[in-house]
């Protein structure tokens, strides 16, 4: 996560490395996902942030000492675990952490191709690969996820929308169905 998304303490790195993205990709569906959490709700899925500054903790309480802090509301996170009001989430560089769960929304969103090295992702003006280009997406673009049919999502933001494939964005599973 860049420096401006996520504040690290002093002596703690981050790297986005192409291993631990595919790792998180591999993970089951949410639709597949055989278990679910105290919520109701099956693990692991993707939320977002609610707020423009949410601490991730050690552990799943307000006694546990801060590892980061986001600072991007609507960033995507996928929820692994829960405990009582608290959800350990993992972030697009793998990193885990607890959140407690007011500060998260159901609301879908994604980051445009995190582990890209500055490849740009062409939106489509149609789910289709062969359509109109309208815009070249940048390397972690922050979208809202509107749509998405198992290989192609419809996403938006600020004076934009289209289509991009599915495998380009980090917060929605590989063919998981977004209404």
């Amino acid at each position: 996560m860049p420096s401006c998304l996520r504040s690290v303490p002093k002596g703690a790195r981050c790297l986005l490395t192409a291993a631990v993205l595919l790792a998180s990709a591999s993970t089951a569906t949410a639709a597949d996902a055989l278990e679910r959490g105290k919520s109701g709700y099956p693990l692991p899925r993707f939320v977002s942030l609610s707020s423009s500054e949410v601490n991730v903790r050690m552990g799943p309480s307000f006694q546990h000492k801060i590892k980061w802090t986001f600072r991007k509301a609507g960033l995507p996170v996928e929820i692994v675990r829960e405990f009582e009001n608290w959800r350990r989430v993992r972030d697009a560089d793998g990193e885990e952490g607890w959140v407690h769960h007011s500060l998260l929304s159901g609301r879908r969103t994604a980051l445009v191709a995190p582990w890209s090295d500055g490849q740009a992702v062409p939106l489509r003006t149609a789910a289709r690969a062969d359509a109109e280009t309208r815009a070249l997406l940048e390397p972690l673009v922050l979208a809202a996820v509107d749509k998405c049919d198992g290989r192609w999502c419809a996403i938006s933001g600020r004076g934009w929308h289209g289509h991009v494939p599915q495998s380009a964005l980090w917060g929605v599973y590989p063919q998981e169905e977004v209404d």
